[in-house]
């Protein structure tokens, strides 16, 4: 069956890095886009970043400049790498297979000084 195991996230200052990984199992990973979405105590769920199988990609405006999605067909490994993380950065991370209802278990992601 489909897993999508995440890992990476935490605590950091604001203008500080994390990179968040989510290892993919039981689909051919290389045939699919991915994404990234996050969510804000009382806010909606919101996409964040997607990477298409053929390795082009967008990202929402508020990360554009700042977040670099990623993948790793070898490793069936999709990243995000967060640079310069605010505040309003502060969520909890899910990655997401295209095409379907799987979700990562979530991290959490605090920038806060």
């Amino acid at each position: 069956q489909v897993q999508l195991l995440q890992s990476g996230g935490g605590l950091v200052q604001p203008g500080g890095s994390l990179r968040l990984s989510c290892a993919a199992s039981g689909f051919t990973f290389s045939n699919y886009g991915m994404s990234w979405y996050r969510q804000a105590p009382g806010k909606e769920r919101e996409l964040v970043a997607r990477i298409f199988s053929g390795g082009s990609t967008n990202y929402a405006d508020s990360v554009k400049g700042r977040f670099t999605i990623s993948r790793d067909n070898a490793k069936n490994t999709v990243y995000l790498q967060m640079n310069s993380l605010k505040s309003e950065d502060t969520a909890v991370y899910y990655c997401k297979k295209f095409g379907d209802s799987y979700w990562g278990q979530g991290t959490q992601v605090t920038v806060s000084s």
